[in-house]
C-alpha cells in the first residue's frame, strides 16, 4: 500500500484524488465529421474526426474491418519553449499509443474497407496531453456518429516519492525527491475495462492495484462531464 501522509502537499494544492478543473465541448470544428475540445487544467487538446471513408491507397485495406488512424501533434506554441514542427518519435509513439486505447470500444467490422482519421492537435500543454488526447478524441468519435460500445475515458496516476496522486501537472511529473516520479497513464471504459496502460518509473504491484482504483474513481468523474458536452451538442 502506498504511503499517503496526512501533511503532503501538493504544488497547487489540490487533494490527493482531486482532478485539475475540466471543460469539455464538441463540435467545435465545423468541417468535420466530428470534433471536440479538452481542457484538464492548463492541457488543451482538441481532436477532429474524419470518416469512415474509403481507404487509401487501396491496397492499405482491410477487406475484415475499417482502420483507426490517429495523428498526434503538440502545437509549437503549445509549451513556454518551442517545439520543433512536424512528426517526432514522441509523436509517432503517442499516436499509436491513442489508436490502441480507442480500437477496443469502436466497432471497425461495420466497416470493412475503410478508414477512420483522428487528428488531435494538443494547443496548450502542461502535462497529461496523451490523456487529454485521448479524452477529446473519443468525445469526437461519439460526436461523429462512429458505433462505438462505449466512451473512453483517459487519466495518469503518479507516485511522487511515496504518495499517489491523481491527474499530474508538469511540475509534479518532474517531481526528484525521494524516490523520484512515476507515471502511469490509465485509458478506460467508464464501466471499468481497461483499453491501455502505460508504466513510466516503478511501482508495486499492491501500488498498482490501488493506481487503478484512483484510476477508475477519476475515470468515472472524466465520463460524466463527456457525457454532459455530448448530451449539450445533441439537445
Amino acid at each position: 500500500m502506498a504511503k499517503k501522509t496526512e501533511n503532503f502537499e501538493r504544488p497547487d494544492g489540490r487533494k490527493l484524488n482531486e482532478l485539475r478543473p475540466i471543460k469539455a465541448r464538441v463540435g467545435v470544428i465545423p468541417n468535420a465529421d466530428g470534433s471536440a475540445i479538452y481542457q484538464s487544467g492548463d492541457t488543451i487538446a482538441i481532436a477532429a474526426v474524419y470518416g469512415p471513408k474509403k481507404m487509401h491507397p487501396q491496397h492499405q485495406q482491410d477487406p475484415a474491418k475499417g482502420v483507426l488512424r490517429c495523428s498526434y501533434n503538440m502545437m509549437t506554441f503549445s509549451v513556454s519553449d518551442r517545439i520543433k514542427p512536424g512528426t517526432s518519435r514522441r509523436s509517432t509513439e503517442i499516436s499509436k499509443i491513442t489508436e490502441w486505447a480507442l480500437e477496443p470500444v469502436l466497432m471497425l467490422d461495420k466497416f470493412p474497407g475503410q478508414v477512420i482519421d483522428i487528428f488531435i492537435h494538443i494547443i496548450q500543454a502542461d502535462a497529461g496531453t496523451r490523456c487529454a488526447g485521448i479524452n477529446a478524441a473519443s468525445m469526437a468519435l461519439a460526436h461523429a456518429g462512429v458505433p462505438m460500445k462505449n466512451l473512453v475515458c483517459s487519466v495518469s496516476v503518479g507516485k511522487l516519492d511515496k504518495t499517489l496522486v491523481v491527474d499530474l501537472t508538469k511540475e509534479e511529473e518532474d517531481f526528484e525527491e525521494g524516490e523520484g516520479p512515476t507515471d502511469i497513464p490509465v485509458s478506460m471504459t467508464p464501466d471499468g475495462k481497461i483499453t491501455h496502460l502505460q508504466l513510466d518509473g516503478k511501482i508495486g504491484p499492491e501500488q498498482l492495484k490501488e493506481v487503478l482504483d484512483i484510476g477508475k474513481k477519476a475515470i468515472e468523474e472524466i465520463y460524466e462531464i463527456q457525457k454532459k458536452a455530448l448530451k449539450e451538442a445533441f439537445n
